[in-house]
């Protein structure tokens, strides 16, 4: 299996990170919006991606994530936010049958972030950290937090 981590450079990597003792015993690889150093168990596996603020940047990420998408296949698509996991999950759903795994971030307390109200559709598992957050996530489900 192959796994894609989707993810804005900062606390969304850090919170996703968390999961490396899941995803670090099948091949991944990371997709993070802005160039950034990296950690030496990530170097050689990040593609990195324009950043794009709910604007025409979307439409290159949507080719970004296409390309990505062709060339790596991965069986999923797990990602903590922010939005650039949106056309990830857009295209590895609909046109590579991936399965998209979306955590809500720590972040959100009481009402949620844009990428998880969109997530919530897109994602074929979906969680939450906070417990104030299961009212807008009836489906979803809450495992405790990652950090």
């Amino acid at each position: 299996m192959k796994v894609c981590i989707v993810s804005s450079n900062g606390g969304h990597l850090t919170e996703v990170r968390e999961l490396r003792p899941v995803f670090e015993q099948y091949e991944h690889f990371y997709v993070i919006n802005r160039p950034m150093p990296v950690p030496p168990d990530m170097e050689g596996k990040v593609d990195f991606i324009r950043h794009s603020e709910r604007d025409l940047l979307f439409f290159v990420n949507l080719w970004e994530a296409f390309k990505i998408l062709r060339r790596e296949r991965p069986q999923v698509i797990l990602s903590t936010g922010a939005g650039c996991v949106v056309p990830f999950a857009l295209l590895g759903r609909l046109l590579f049958g991936t399965r998209v795994v979306y955590i809500e971030t720590l972040t959100r307390l009481e009402v949620p972030s844009l990428t998880g109200r969109i997530m919530y559709y897109l994602a074929n598992h979906f969680f939450y950290q906070t417990k104030g957050l299961k009212q807008f996530f009836p489906r979803a489900e809450y495992q405790g937090t990652l950090l």
